[in-house]
């Protein structure tokens, strides 16, 4: 499953979606959440179950649903968990055990549907709650769990910081206030103790593709390997900067191969520089994000 760039679209607008389609995506999040008001909720299920039944996009098809505290979380995993689903992204998580009860629910379901077990797979948004700041080393657990549907962790501040009640989230020249630091980092830090990838948050504002390079290029620095979109014009920026250059793909495959070349040594020279074991980890990281797989 590709994950750099991942576009949320309201599940209730045509006119959105369709501008989304051919955007260059690797996934759409059809919405019924923040981005659907309460009174259109039935009708946006509607919409995602009629382009479920539609030709398979050359996307992934996700859906964001409602936070599981409200009745309507059910009906939405009821409507939409049907075959061309590829995915669930979870809102306002409380914690692992939070996966665990909607994996549960997609079990029974994807029976029902005729979906392949396992093949809905859940995305996280792991830190809109203070709860969920204090349940993130629990997400180790999904490594242990044989099958386990999550794949990808991610963060948010805004429903944070409301819940906290907070005049703002950021400092006056643009960055994350030490509390969102602190929840983007350990998000990170779960992502890599479950075993899954970790999407940065989105850029809020879209039409800034200089401040949304920047951000990228210090997102993958720290170890996220997508992120969120909230407009089709940032789908291209995401891609190029989370997809390694020609020159990075270089670098990995030679130093996979002098590994190769030593299998009893813990470094190796290359160009009158060392590398050890971790830099073998991160060069197989890298090529299998373009899907070169390194046999271990």
């Amino acid at each position: 499953m590709t994950l750099r760039s991942l576009l949320f679209v309201p599940a209730d607008s045509d006119r959105k979606f369709a501008k989304a389609d051919a955007c260059g995506a690797d996934a759409l999040i059809l919405d019924l959440e923040d981005s659907v008001a309460s009174g259109r909720k039935a009708f946006a299920r509607d919409a995602v179950k009629n382009r479920l039944g539609a030709a398979r996009p050359e996307w992934m098809f996700l859906v964001r649903i409602n936070p599981l505290e409200t009745e309507l979380a059910r009906e939405d995993l009821a409507a939409v968990v049907r075959p061309g689903l590829d995915g669930i992204v979870l809102p306002k998580v409380n914690g692992y055990h939070d996966v665990e009860q909607v994996s549960r629910y997609i079990d029974d379901l994807e029976v029902a549907a005729g979906v392949a077990s396992g093949h809905v797979k859940l995305l996280v948004v792991a830190t809109e709650t203070p709860a969920a700041m204090l349940g993130l080393a629990g997400y180790a657990a999904s490594r242990a769990t044989p099958g386990s549907r999550l794949v990808a962790m991610t963060w948010g501040a805004e429903d944070l910081s409301a819940a906290l009640g907070a005049l703002t989230n950021k400092e006056p020249n643009g960055e994350w206030t030490f509390p969102y630091q602190l929840a983007r980092a350990q998000c990170l830090f779960a992502a890599g103790a479950a075993g899954v990838v970790a999407l940065e948050t989105l850029y809020a504002d879209y039409r800034d593709q200089d401040g949304l390079v920047e951000s990228c290029r210090i997102a993958r620095r720290d170890g996220f390997v997508g992120r969120l979109a909230i407009h089709p014009d940032q789908v291209a920026t995401i891609n190029a900067c989370f997809t390694p250059s020609e020159a990075d793909l270089a670098h990995a495959r030679r130093v996979v191969a002098a590994f190769a070349g030593q299998p009893d040594a813990g470094t190796v020279g290359i160009d009158g520089r060392m590398y050890d074991r971790p830099h073998l980890v991160a060069a197989r990281r890298t090529l299998a994000s373009v899907g070169e797989i390194v046999a271990e």
